[in-house]
């Protein structure tokens, strides 16, 4: 099984941490092979929430719903990778093998929709994980929570990577024709070959894009998410991924450049070197050029977009190619349909 990571980082939270010793193996390259080829394992998560706040200036959203924890699509660059930690595992190898499944999200997005404080505004479905990982294929909690959705008439916004949305284009079709739900498809490359080495289990971009084209062929507000541009990777398919997405009929296109936070950063270095050995200096160096000489900037200011000359080039072109193939925004939401769900007497003294 081929994953985007091939490391098992450290836990910063750990005070006690493993490291594998292969001195005695040198003899036997194929045991050190299979350490590092793991199956996905899923466990049951039982967390009582199903909602995550987010404050930061930077994001267009207060409410995200995360129906699993880790991501089975293995992406190399996945600035969520560090979230795994605070399960006590790693941002490596764990992230994509050891996937928590949260069975109650259904029940828990309709109880929190319930509560008293709530007001309704737009909630995206993939804050951290995708909603769509392969997971889903089993599980459908992504299903069942578009089905509260509908039921209570809550806006939301889903951003995924995997054609798998389009299983659902009967629950999404009856939330747009309500003005009451938007799609993000996540676009990082053209080329097949890239997107298999560096998004292992995503759906292949010539799926990504009928995604694309059936979900607008359905009416349903959709937009290509050109993410992460890495310098030197991909940047150079803006003009021709742009093209595509809107032929495909996207209505919007945005783009974020590369974020390595934390333990993000030696995962991608690793897969870096290992898959692109001639190039690795190179992309290192002009990712550095983007970020003031660092690997990363946490700067609400600059996080998403970096400074400096290639930074300002990846703006530039974007918009150039934005505003040429006629781009514009996704049309807004509406909250005044709302319902509030009918909430059990004995958690009403607790809300």
């Amino acid at each position: 099984m081929q994953h985007g990571s091939s490391i098992d980082p450290a836990n910063k939270f750990l005070s006690v941490q493993n490291i594998p010793d292969f001195e005695h193996y040198d003899w036997d390259p194929e045991y050190v092979d299979q350490y590092y080829q793991r199956d996905i394992t899923y466990f049951t998560d039982t967390s009582r929430s199903i909602i995550s706040e987010n404050d930061s200036p930077d994001i267009p959203f207060r409410f995200s719903l995360n129906p699993y924890r880790g991501c089975a699509h293995g992406c190399a660059y996945c600035y969520a990778r560090n979230s795994h930690e605070y399960l006590g595992l790693n941002a490596g190898l764990d992230f994509e093998t050891k996937i928590f499944v949260k069975e109650q999200a259904p029940e828990l997005f309709q109880e929190f929709l319930g509560k008293r404080n709530y007001h309704p505004e737009l909630i995206a479905f993939s804050g951290v994980t995708d909603c769509y990982q392969p997971a889903e294929r089993k599980y459908k909690l992504t299903r069942r929570c578009l089905q509260v959705a509908l039921e209570y008439k809550q806006p939301i916004g889903i951003v995924t990577k995997n054609a798998l949305v389009i299983r659902d284009l009967d629950l999404l079709q009856k939330l747009s024709e309500l003005n009451l739900a938007q799609v993000n498809v996540s676009l990082t490359t053209l080329d097949p070959e890239l997107a298999r080495v560096m998004e292992p289990r995503t759906s292949i971009p010539s799926a990504r894009l009928r995604a694309v084209r059936l979900l607008t062929e359905a009416g349903i507000p959709t937009r290509v998410m050109v993410a992460p541009i890495i310098p030197g990777i991909n940047d150079h398919e803006i003009p021709t991924i742009l093209a595509a997405a809107k032929a495909a009929g996207a209505q919007d296109a945005r783009y974020i450049l590369l974020r390595l936070p934390l333990t993000v950063e030696p995962v991608f270095l690793e897969w870096l070197k290992r898959t692109q050995p001639t190039k690795a200096a190179k992309v290192e160096s002009l990712i550095r050029q983007t970020r003031e000489g660092k690997l990363y900037s946490s700067d609400w200011s600059q996080r998403m977009q970096g400074t400096g000359l290639i930074a300002q080039h990846i703006k530039d072109v974007f918009k150039l190619y934005h505003q040429k193939l006629a781009f514009t925004d996704l049309p807004p939401q509406t909250t005044e349909l709302f319902k509030v769900p009918l909430r059990d007497s004995q958690r009403m003294l607790f809300d």
